[in-house]
């Protein structure tokens, strides 16, 4: 057979074929080292969204301010555990891929929810997963690093990323990159004074802690300057979803959905 870099060129050669002349010559121009396909705009792409959706998702995000994000161990317990989140107040919620049916989940609960609920997918880790998520009914991608070509292909598509950064170095360059919100993950030293410090020094920054985040001290981070909060563990407790304690979960939404709702919306 070809050798792989053979095979790889004359790939790209007949793919380049089937664009326009125009479209040609412009890949031409970029020069003859590497052949780079142009990519779509949102409108032509089968995953893009308006621009108005992309400032829909963030404006709610700015409004409600807390996202529930949920890992279950088993496929049954997600829905009913999410479902006990929104009976407590939650109008922003994240299924995640480490959850078994996820994406499943995810459809289900758009279609009984519609514009009630904002519903996101997290642990995206790659293109794929992102497009596997949207096909899902995913309003908002969230990914526990900060992959620079999952953001921009996000960023291209008028799809709101919210991609896992540590330092303030890594927050800015997903911002730079296209991320309109940060997830701060992990916890980091100082937790709600590092959001306050980070976010007096980089104010163009859009910071969404989870981790370190819990039902008596959501507040604090808000008031430091986070846009909004990711809460986890501290809202779906394990021993609450493997007993069915659902009464639990819509309890502990109650109480942290108070603390943010004193906080209001976020103004930047």
């Amino acid at each position: 057979g070809l050798p792989a870099s053979v095979a790889e060129k004359m790939l790209a050669r007949k793919s380049l074929s089937l664009l326009a002349p125009a479209s040609r010559r412009a890949v031409a121009a970029a020069g003859s080292r590497a052949i780079h396909l142009p990519s779509r705009e949102a409108k032509d792409s089968r995953w893009g969204k308006t621009a108005e959706d992309f400032e829909r998702v963030q404006k709610i995000f700015k409004q409600h301010r807390a996202c529930a994000v949920l890992r279950t161990p088993t496929a049954e317990a997600a829905p009913k555990a999410m479902q006990a989140a929104v009976d407590g107040g939650f109008k922003i919620v994240e299924f995640t891929l480490t959850t078994p049916g996820c994406l499943d989940s995810l459809t289900n609960f758009r279609a009984k929810h519609g514009s009630n609920v904002m519903v996101g997918c997290g642990t995206i880790m790659d293109i794929e997963d992102c497009q596997n998520a949207l096909d899902a009914g995913s309003e908002f991608i969230v990914a526990p690093v900060f992959v620079p070509e999952v953001v921009n292909w996000c960023r291209e598509r008028n799809v709101v990323i919210i991609p896992g950064c540590t330092t303030p170095s890594e927050l800015y360059a997903a911002y730079k990159a296209g991320a309109p919100i940060q997830k701060l993950f992990p916890g980091v030293a100082g937790g709600a004074n590092f959001v306050k410090a980070v976010s007096a020094a980089l104010p163009m920054l859009r910071i969404n802690p989870t981790s370190g985040v819990e039902l008596d001290n959501a507040h604090e981070f808000l008031n430091g300057g986070a846009c909004s909060v990711g809460l986890v563990g501290c809202l779906f407790p394990p021993d609450a979803i493997a007993s069915g304690n659902w009464d639990q979960i819509t309890a502990n939404a109650k109480t942290v959905l108070d603390n943010v709702a004193k906080c209001g919306p976020y103004k930047k």
